[in-house]
């Protein structure tokens, strides 16, 4: 059978193309929460918008307490459904993470497709990743997701036997054998699917990083774009390298890491890479299964950290932001705060309080240029002990010299002198080393 039609029953039950509406629902369980949970509800909805699904109405919810079957109570649960029908959804999309006991439940008594915030992003996953590494990221989690769910596939094999005997002669006995046969079989099948996914990663993984260090064997500094999805990173990366990555208004626009070289104002050569953004209650499994794509801006030497300046909750995205980079084990470099957007800020206290709140922060935007020549200058600052201007004498036989110093390095002027080339260059740190025998003294 295989993950593929494994992954395929679970998208029958789902039917993702032929969901039209969905009733958004949070649930709180303390008038505490209620603030933050408006903001997460709000969030969902552009998640479930990112799927081109409409939504017909969102629902924030409180209940006293926690309860077993449906997370809320039965009569809230009811009220819930009673309203889906009444607007004709396709699927109620729950933002808290349900149990697959919760949303057999929650299916039982709406007789609708239940789906929660996790597997939302999951679906924006499948279709959001390209490259081979990220399509088998996005199957990993989602097999993951799958498995503790495989028994609501093949829960009508329970129901067709009907009221039968217990003994060995009754129908539903024998029914039930059926199905729970299946769901083993199912089970191992993923199983062996996960492992098999997961052996693919690494080699993929091998494979990145024998091309890491064929990359740093040349020595470029290397900086990441970091920060909350949907704050302009993609944009500001083809500002800065004039490079066509897609960047497009939604959350999670693109998935996969793009590696672009810059010259900086001191002719240092500079690799950027753009990161995949981060949202709240980012599910554990995807920081997981995203740690390779996300491995970049553990391994740069520092980090530029964009911000939207329009987004009300622009400190929680940038606290949800850096307690990932935390996870990570990210935190332990230079960050450059980019507060991106600035432009379409008008409100002077909005202003004044972005200066309070980011003191440091260049104020930026990817759409004007603005900021461009600080941030770019502020690059250079992070890595002034990395570079140099020298000049060299180097003998015309040294091709090899010449070659690392034009990759390697920024070549200011090249002149001629008998058998010896006279160059001027802005020089790494990292190479200067090589070059120190044929140094003109200053």
């Amino acid at each position: 059978m295989g993950v593929l039609n494994i992954l395929r029953m679970f998208e029958v039950r789902q039917k993702p193309d032929m969901v039209e509406r969905a009733l958004v629902v949070r649930l709180y369980f303390d008038k505490s929460e209620e603030t933050e949970s408006a903001s997460l509800l709000a969030e969902l909805g552009e998640l479930v918008s990112t799927l081109d699904i409409g939504i017909a109405e969102s629902v924030l919810a409180r209940s006293r307490e926690m309860h077993k079957k449906f997370l809320c109570g039965t009569g809230k649960a009811a009220e819930i459904v009673e309203l889906a029908k009444a607007h004709e959804c396709d699927v109620i999309v729950i933002d808290n993470n349900l149990y697959p006991s919760q949303q057999r439940e929650w299916e039982k008594l709406s007789d609708l497709c239940v789906i929660d915030r996790e597997e939302v992003i999951l679906d924006i996953f499948a279709k959001r990743a390209h490259t081979r590494e990220a399509r088998l990221q996005v199957e990993l989690a989602r097999m993951q997701y799958a498995l503790p769910r495989l028994a609501r596939m093949w829960g009508h094999l329970d129901r067709e036997g009907g009221g039968g005997g217990s003994g060995s002669g009754g129908g539903g006995g024998a029914e039930r054998g059926m199905g729970e046969k299946q769901i083993e079989i199912d089970r191992r099948l993923a199983h062996m699917s996960i492992d098999r996914c997961k052996r693919e990663l690494e080699l993929v993984r091998k494979q990145r990083k024998t091309q890491r260090k064929e990359r740093e064997k040349m020595e470029t500094p290397h900086g990441s774009i970091v920060g909350y999805t949907n704050a302009g990173k993609s944009t500001l990366l083809n500002l800065l390298s004039g490079s066509d990555v897609l960047a497009k208004d939604m959350l999670f626009a693109t998935l996969d890491t793009t590696t672009r070289r810059i010259e900086l104002p001191d002719g240092q050569p500079l690799l950027i890479t753009d990161t995949v953004g981060f949202v709240r209650n980012l599910p554990h499994r995807l920081v997981e299964a995203f740690k390779a794509t996300l491995e970049e801006s553990v391994l740069s030497d520092f980090l530029i950290h964009v911000l939207d300046a329009t987004a009300p909750e622009i400190m929680r995205f940038h606290d949800t932001t850096l307690s990932v980079l935390e996870e990570l084990g990210a935190l332990d470099k230079p960050v450059i705060t980019i507060l991106n957007k600035i432009d379409l800020v008008e409100d002077p206290e909005i202003l004044e309080r972005l200066d309070r709140d980011f003191p440091d922060a260049i104020r930026a935007s990817s759409l004007t240029g603005e900021g461009m020549p600080e941030l770019l200058n502020a690059c250079s600052h992070v890595l002034a002990d990395r570079v140099a201007r020298r000049q060299y004498r180097i003998p015309q036989m040294r091709g090899d010299l010449l070659h690392l110093l034009h990759t390697d390095a920024k070549v200011l002027s090249t002149d001629y002198e008998q058998n010896d080339i006279l160059v001027s260059a802005v020089v790494p740190a990292a190479i200067a080393g090589r070059l120190s025998s044929f140094l003109i003294p200053v």
